[in-house]
């Protein structure tokens, strides 16, 4: 088969949709290395090395309209361009076919992430929710299937869109093989220096939004106290809201507490697992996601867990992690607690957060999606 995918975010986008975009090729490519591989993008940037497989091949704009017109071409222009190069089956990646494509005679899969925008519209920009709302409506009732990343997004496109079930079919992602390679305690120690990181920290990954609760962890740190709780690291960038955690801070007292990464360096990819397997913890008390990649990052990297009840939250962690109610401080602050103090019950929790983390592994990935594309492929 000639596999195309909307390959924009594997070349623009360092983190979630990009990650996501990037392992999936990558374990397709390795594992299935009898179909060939096609990456319409806008424009090709060093984030992906698409060169290392033989079957695989970059497709860019070309024509002077379409350099000018590059969303255009994606959106649009693109479904002329699939029919040249002989696709048989295209994938976007993230929650977008490109529009026409239903009568180009070409089959087509949608990823849906999640429906957050449809959740939490007041915490967009109504245009946005306008676009994603269109383009999203398109790809579910057009796409011959729609992959949902967990049971809950599947939920909501039943829900809010009235999706078929039969039409959906849920494929658990994966992420970076990297994090399951423990690193020396000489190595998290160098990185830990070079960081300008404690001793012992707690970590919070992901956008310094209000949808993912920073201010709650920050509210259970003061009531953790001077002598019970240990700094957070924070690996995200934010704007209006990341001002009010500030100001909250500054409230408290508790400006040096919060460790802003992203302000003192950037990380290199490659590290990251360093920096999990350097925390006590990953804290992650979100409203809602999708499915809480930073959830099965941590897993894998024998870090504990302690993540919120509901949402998506139970697939991805399991057995393997501590639940809280996000919208309360106290029940944040005493999770954390028992993490510091209680020794036996983290290492209980690294060692099931490695064996659930199995269930997402890239192999796993790969042959679900493979599965996928079989079951539409012309016969």
């Amino acid at each position: 088969m000639k596999i195309g995918f909307d390959a924009k975010r594997a070349f623009q986008n360092n983190t979630g949709l990009g990650n996501y975009s990037r392992s999936l090729i990558d374990s397709l490519a390795t594992g299935y290395p009898e179909h060939d591989y096609y990456l319409f993008a806008p424009k090709e940037t060093g984030m992906y090395n698409w060169k290392r497989f033989p079957d695989m091949h970059l497709i860019t704009p070309q024509a002077r309209v379409h350099k000018w017109l590059k969303s255009v071409w994606r959106s649009r222009m693109v479904v002329p361009v699939l029919q040249r190069e002989g696709i048989d089956i295209y994938h976007g990646l993230s929650h977008e076919i490109p529009f026409g494509i239903h009568d180009s005679g070409i089959r087509s899969v949608v990823t849906m992430h999640d429906l957050i925008f449809e959740r939490y519209p007041s915490q967009y920009n109504p245009i946005d929710v306008m676009t994603y709302r269109r383009k999203a409506r398109y790809a579910c009732k057009y796409a011959d299937v729609v992959v949902a990343i967990s049971e809950q997004t599947k939920q909501d496109l039943i829900t809010y869109y009235n999706t078929p079930a039969a039409k959906i079919q849920v494929v658990y992602q994966s992420c970076d093989p990297a994090f399951a390679r423990l690193h020396t305690p000489e190595a998290i120690e160098a990185f830990k220096a070079k960081y300008g990181l404690p001793a012992g920290y707690f970590l919070y990954v992901g956008s310094v939004i209000e949808r993912k609760n920073l201010l709650g962890i920050v509210k259970a740190m003061r009531i953790l106290g001077d002598r019970n709780r240990l700094p957070l690291a924070v690996l995200g960038n934010g704007g209006g809201y990341r001002n009010r955690v500030l100001e909250v801070l500054k409230q408290y007292g508790m400006e040096q507490e919060v460790i802003w990464l992203n302000d003192r360096a950037r990380l290199d990819n490659s590290e990251l697992p360093q920096l999990y397997q350097g925390a006590k913890a990953l804290v992650y008390p979100s409203l809602f996601e999708g499915f809480g990649i930073p959830i099965l990052e941590a897993l894998w990297s024998g870090t504990p867990v302690i993540t919120s009840s509901g949402s998506c939250f139970g697939e991805t962690a399991g057995d393997a992690a501590l639940y809280v109610d996000p919208l309360e401080p106290a029940s944040i602050a005493e999770a954390m607690e028992r993490i510091l103090n209680d020794d036996a019950l983290a290492a209980d929790l690294r060692s099931k957060g490695f064996k659930h983390a199995q269930l997402f592994t890239a192999d796993k990935c790969a042959a679900a999606m493979m599965n996928v594309y079989n079951s539409i492929s012309k016969k």
